[in-house]
């Protein structure tokens, strides 16, 4: 486990290079977080309790967002094109000779790069958000280490997701497609747009019952106390379930890859 939380402080700190598109991140999340707030202080002037949320809690989730929008990768990307490439070029067979598990690797390098985002991007513009806007802030310490919980089974349903689309280039050459569409459904089913509590009938409950769920409306409602208790307990069942289904899928679409190793051009 020592190489895997090696490989883990590598990823925070390959990000941590970056300081001027940290600080551009920064400032985009920030723009877009006043844009998505002035949006929802329109709908609820109209509809007050819209959603389960009053004001506060609305405002509260949109910058809720803009904090772990580059967090759980709402959007795809990080070692996704990475790995997509790797295989397009053949050079996945350098990391299959690697002395160390390919789905782990890539796992703890994903944990490394959330953390930096967390801390890089997430913080900063909540913060600048709560000078702005009355936000519905925990005052009970034990809730923000349940958001933190939440935000980290989150990471690793997003990686899940991420992972088993990279891994489809080993079938389709080139994974851009898929993770175009995938970045698409990640956006809308995550509550990115709107909290998927406003989402009508089946829509919602299919929406909600979806593993993009887990990336944001999951780790706000536990941000919001709006899960307590045993409700707690079966959210965070529910987010890891998502999380093992995920990474056994893509363990099992590892071990059928490397059997049947196609390469392009190569």
């Amino acid at each position: 486990m020592r190489l895997y939380a090696v490989v883990a402080a590598g990823g925070f700190r390959r990000y941590a290079t970056y300081r001027v598109a940290t600080f551009a991140g920064i400032f985009t999340n920030t723009v877009f977080g006043f844009i998505l707030a002035y949006t929802y202080i329109a709908l609820w002037d109209e509809r007050p309790r819209l959603g389960g949320y009053d004001l506060p809690q609305a405002l509260t989730y949109v910058w809720l967002g803009q904090a772990l929008l580059m967090t759980c990768a709402m959007m795809g990307g990080s070692f996704q094109e990475e790995l997509i490439d790797r295989i397009r070029s053949g050079d996945i067979a350098v990391d299959l000779y690697r002395p160390a598990d390919l789905q782990l690797w890539w796992l703890a390098g994903d944990l490394g790069r959330a953390a930096f985002h967390l801390l890089g991007r997430g913080i900063a513009p909540m913060v600048l958000g709560s000078f702005a806007f009355e936000l519905a802030l925990p005052s009970n310490p034990l809730m923000w280490l349940a958001f933190l919980f939440s935000v980290a089974l989150g990471v690793v349903v997003s990686f899940g997701i991420r992972y088993l689309v990279a891994l489809s280039a080993f079938w389709l050459m080139d994974g851009a497609g898929m993770a175009q569409m995938v970045m698409l459904a990640g956006t809308f089913f995550s509550g990115m747009l709107l909290p998927l509590t406003l989402f009508p009938g089946l829509l919602g409950d299919v929406a909600r019952a979806l593993p993009w769920s887990s990336m944001l409306q999951i780790p706000a409602d536990v941000f919001l106390g709006k899960h307590t208790g045993w409700g707690l307990v079966g959210t965070y069942a529910f987010q890891a379930g998502w999380a093992l289904a995920l990474l056994a899928a893509g363990r099992a679409l590892q071990s059928g890859a490397t059997r049947r190793v196609v390469v392009q051009g190569g």
